[in-house]
């Protein structure tokens, strides 16, 4: 990496520092809604379909916004881009406090929901900091800016009981603000696009940076991330009503319980990207979605009544999900997606590195879709079912699918690079392949050696 002649550790790990506070900051912004949204349900009557919507609504910007915002970031640098995207944020949020009706309401939080687009402005001005090796652990650290919502879940409802709802967005339009003008002081612009800018070259076509969004392996991994941060930011809006609803606690338990679950998901996406770099991006994704099964299928578990005859008469017992186990499981499954989220990310300067914006920004877009439609579906749901853990239902089906598609595409690959691995019709069950058709002692012969079946931690699938 030539653009890297000359950058000292210090001026990386400056860099890494200001970008993920911004994006804390911003975070904390985007999910602002989980919180002051539980009030102006109450002020407005509104239903639970149109609460979702409420609570997606910014998320749809933050999530649509990110393809643009990763080439503008591309073309103009990401020092430029991510400070005037926070100042037009903040001039969005503090507009939220002299809204009054629901459609109203819809419209500015298009305009809040521009925080959400910080992250991949955050991802592509990182990773131009950063070696390749490096790119992994750099990009866990600032993806725990995620830590965001955690910081909305804890202090939002004490200032929402201390200043109102209206208040409250004005407190956190000023602090974005200050950030904004501290970045643009402070920050610096990434090498890369130093490098072009001396060099008097042009930046890349939208088009060249759109290239690589025909393969299907870039849609994969946006599906990936569908649930591993969509469905993260769907839970951190959603997961305050759930508690409130389900568990009738006050405003202030159910922030700070789902404030539990936003931390480690955030947090340990730090890890994540240290474990992509040490044991390969494919490993923490099957690591991800299979634990995240297990977490999904238990709080999925509707509070169930049974009745069986024992030998001396009728035996009833019930089977219920505690208020503790719900918060043990989401911290759990929190804890995975963190690591999932820094996985997805591992790929991506590695298979493009010279469009690190425009497939970032796809991935991140279809990922920031899933905190926007999946708060609407557990909305409708409860609403059909009448069963609080329908949500959970939900994304036990999104990660079932993603497992299988991932699994498979591993497998095809496999088979591309070494033939002999597609005569195992049957690779787990060698016992029963072709049995009559084979001399006994061919039966038992074991699959041809295929070491180079496997690639390298640093060459995913």
């Amino acid at each position: 990496m030539k653009h890297l002649e000359g950058v000292t550790r210090p001026q990386q790990y400056r860099a890494l520092t200001l970008s993920t506070l911004a994006f804390t900051t911003c975070f904390a912004v985007w999910t602002i809604f989980s919180i002051i949204g539980i009030k102006i349900k109450q002020d407005l009557g509104l239903n639970e379909t149109q609460f979702g919507i409420l609570v997606a609504t910014p998320i749809l910007t933050g999530s649509i916004s990110r393809i643009f915002l990763g080439i503008w970031t591309e073309q103009f640098g990401g020092h430029r881009v991510f400070s005037v995207l926070m100042l037009v944020t903040a001039a969005c949020v503090f507009l939220l406090s002299y809204v009054e009706s629901y459609a109203m309401f819809l419209v500015a939080a298009l305009g809040v929901g521009l925080a959400g687009g910080s992250f991949i402005v955050g991802i592509a001005y990182t990773s131009y900091w950063f070696e390749k090796e490096k790119q992994g652990t750099a990009l866990g650290i600032f993806g725990a800016g995620n830590a965001g919502a955690a910081v909305t879940n804890f202090a939002a409802p004490f200032l929402l009981l201390a200043l109102g709802w209206e208040q409250t967005a004005v407190v956190y339009a000023i602090v974005l603000a200050v950030v904004a003008v501290g970045f643009w002081v402070f920050a610096s612009e990434d090498p890369l696009t130093r490098a072009r800018r001396g060099e008097g070259a042009k930046a890349t076509s939208a088009k060249a940076q759109l290239e690589p969004l025909k393969h299907l392996q870039v849609w994969r991994f946006a599906l990936y991330y569908f649930f591993v941060f969509g469905a993260f930011v769907a839970l951190a809006s959603y997961l305050p009503r759930y508690y409130v609803g389900a568990y009738d606690v006050s405003i202030a338990v159910a922030g700070s319980l789902a404030a539990l679950y936003t931390l480690p998901a955030s947090v340990f996406r730090a890890l994540g990207g240290w474990m992509s770099d040490r044991y390969g991006a494919r490993a923490i994704m099957y690591l991800t979605f299979i634990a995240s099964l297990v977490c999904l299928f238990l709080l999925a578990y509707p509070e169930t009544h049974y009745v069986v005859e024992g030998k001396e008469g009728q035996i009833a017992f019930s089977l219920a999900m505690p208020l503790w186990g719900v918060v043990v499981l989401t911290v759990l499954l929190g804890f995975f997606m963190s690591l999932g989220k820094a996985a997805v990310y591992k790929h991506i300067p590695v298979y493009y590195p010279e469009n690190v914006g425009s497939v970032g920004g796809l991935v991140g877009m279809i990922g920031g879709l899933g905190g926007f439609f999946l708060p609407i579906v557990f909305g409708a749901v409860l609403d059909l079912t009448g069963v609080w853990t329908s949500s959970y239902m939900v994304l036990f089906v999104l990660v079932a699918v993603s497992l299988v598609w991932m699994h498979g595409a591993i497998r095809r690959m496999e088979r591309r690079r070494v033939p002999e691995l597609s005569e195992e019709r049957y690779r787990y069950l060698p016992e029963i392949q072709d049995v009559g058709s084979r001399p006994p002692r061919q039966e038992k012969r074991a699959a041809p050696a295929a070491p180079s079946a496997r690639p390298s931690p640093g060459t995913e699938a």
